[in-house]
């Protein structure tokens, strides 16, 4: 029976961003498929205890720096701690996501694409001509995504998203789940690899 990896994301978490190749790389050699659900922090922190991070305690925020600088020298990942557009509403990249999803497109390269955009190329990806440039440069039609992601199916889409987040118990991104067993964070993909091959 093929694998899955229920993969919940937020666009503009760097978290996300720094595990999203590796997770296609584990799925890789074990021979399982990742569908990529995009979500947003604002439908999910609410409900399940979160705190944004401007609320945050010092102490909290002074951490998640100093990780946001080792992470990345560890993994040799480009990523900026304090990108020039961030925070940003991760919502309109989220309906750009989903909405390419429904219409039959693999979304995990723009997802990346649109995660380096904020975290190493300074852009705004709240800002709908990034998101159409980024979709333009990826073979789709981006006017028309942002056109469909705008109306009220393209919200539907980003509220189911989070309630099915939500029903998997899910809290933060990334969210990795492997045939209903819940991971948090990046820095959980050795145990999501280690559960793949059988070892959990």
């Amino acid at each position: 029976m093929p694998k899955r990896i229920t993969y919940y994301f937020s666009p503009v978490s760097p978290w996300s961003y720094l595990g999203h190749a590796r997770l296609g790389e584990i799925a890789a050699r074990h021979d399982a498929t990742v569908d990529y659900v995009p979500i947003t922090v604002s439908g999910i922190f609410p409900r399940t205890g979160g705190v944004p991070l401007p609320k945050r305690a010092p102490e909290r925020q002074a951490y998640r720096l100093a990780e946001l600088r080792r992470w990345p020298r560890l993994l040799g990942i480009p990523l900026n701690p304090q990108p020039k557009y961030f925070p940003v509403d991760d919502r309109p990249a989220a309906r750009l996501l989903l909405t390419a999803k429904a219409r039959g497109h693999d979304i995990a390269e723009l997802t990346l694409a649109i995660q380096r955009a904020c975290w190493a190329e300074e852009r705004d990806i709240a800002d709908h001509a990034t998101l159409g440039e980024i979709a333009d440069s990826y073979g789709l039609d981006g006017r028309a995504l942002l056109q469909e992601a705008d109306t009220e199916s393209g919200q539907q889409r980003l509220d189911e998203a989070c309630e099915q987040a939500i029903a998997a118990g899910c809290f933060g991104a990334p969210w990795y789940d492997v045939d209903g067993e819940p991971f948090w964070g990046q820095d959980r993909l050795e145990l999501v690899e280690r559960k793949l091959a059988g070892e959990l």
